[in-house]
C-alpha cells in the first residue's frame, strides 16, 4: 500500500505542484521565514526522499539508475538534503543557506516528468545545441572581436566600452537589437565632429546587422530546424509508405492490363 502510494504518478506530480505554490508563497518578503512553511517544505523534502527510496527498493539499483529521469531525480534529492542537515548541524555562514534555499527551487524541473513527449523534446534540445554550436562560437568570437575593436574606439569617453567586460556585454546587447539605439545616442553624444557621428553610427548599424539580424537569425533558424526535424521524418515515412502502395497499385494495374 505504502509503496503504490510513493510510485502513484498523480500523487507525485500533486506533491510537485503543491511543493510550488509553497516555494512561490514562500518567495513573499512577509513569509520567507514563516516557521511553519519552512517546516512544510522540509516534510515536502522527506517526502521526495522517501519517495526515491521506495523506487530504490522496488526496481533495484540498476533498473534505477538506468533511466535518465531516475538520475535527475536522485541528483534533485541530494541537492534538497543540505536544507534538511541545516537544521540539526550548526551552520554559521549565512550565505550558505540562502544556497541552500536557491537550490531545494530546482526540485520544480520534477514537473518536467509529465510533461507530454518530454524525453522527444530534450532530444530535440541535444539536437538543436550540437547543430547550433558552430554558429554560437562564431557569434561569441566575433562579440570578443568587437567588444576590443569598440573599447579601443570608444573606452576613452563612453561608459558602455570603458574596459572589454562592459563592452562584451554591450555588444551582446546590440546583437539582442535591444535599445541599440540608445547606445549609439549614447556615444555618439559624446562626440562633436559630425564625421566621427556619422562614422560611429554607420559601425552600430553593421554590428547591428551582422550580429543580431544574420548572426542570430541563422543560429535561430538552424535550432528551430533541428528541433523540427522529427515533424519532418515522420512526414517523409508517410510519403515514402504512400509512395509505395501507388507503385504496387500501378504494377497491380499493369499486371491486369
Amino acid at each position: 500500500m505504502l509503496k503504490q502510494f510513493f510510485l502513484s504518478e498523480k500523487i507525485i506530480l500533486s506533491a510537485i505542484v503543491l511543493n510550488a505554490g509553497l516555494l512561490f508563497l514562500m518567495s513573499f518578503p512577509e513569509w520567507k521565514y514563516n516557521i511553519n512553511l519552512q517546516l512544510i517544505d522540509n516534510l515536502f523534502i522527506l517526502f521526495f526522499i522517501v519517495e526515491m527510496l521506495m523506487k530504490l527498493s522496488t526496481w533495484g539499483t540498476q533498473k534505477y539508475f538506468s533511466d535518465n529521469w531516475n538520475r535527475f531525480d536522485f541528483f534533485l534529492v541530494m541537492v534538497s538534503v543540505p536544507a534538511l542537515m541545516a537544521l540539526v548541524l550548526p551552520m554559521p555562514d549565512v550565505s550558505i543557506l540562502l544556497l541552500f534555499r536557491i537550490l531545494r527551487l530546482i526540485r520544480l524541473a520534477k514537473f518536467m516528468w509529465f510533461i507530454p513527449n518530454m524525453k522527444h523534446i530534450l532530444v530535440g534540445l541535444g539536437r538543436a545545441f550540437k547543430a547550433s554550436v558552430f554558429v554560437l562560437m562564431v557569434l561569441a568570437f566575433l562579440n570578443i572581436l568587437l567588444s576590443v575593436v569598440s573599447c579601443q574606439l570608444f573606452g576613452s569617453w563612453a561608459a558602455d566600452f570603458k574596459d572589454p567586460i562592459n563592452s562584451s556585454y554591450t555588444i551582446f546587447q546590440l546583437f539582442t537589437i535591444e535599445g541599440w539605439h540608445e547606445v549609439s545616442d549614447r556615444v555618439v553624444s559624446g562626440l562633436s565632429n559630425s564625421t566621427a557621428i556619422g562614422f560611429t553610427r554607420l559601425y552600430f548599424v553593421i554590428v547591428v546587422l551582422f550580429g543580431g539580424v544574420f548572426g542570430l537569425s541563422l543560429a535561430n533558424a538552424i535550432f528551430v530546424d533541428e528541433m523540427t526535424i522529427d515533424n519532418n521524418r515522420e512526414l517523409e515515412e508517410k510519403i515514402d509508405v504512400l509512395q509505395e502502395k501507388i507503385d504496387q497499385l500501378q504494377q497491380l494495374m499493369e499486371q491486369r492490363g
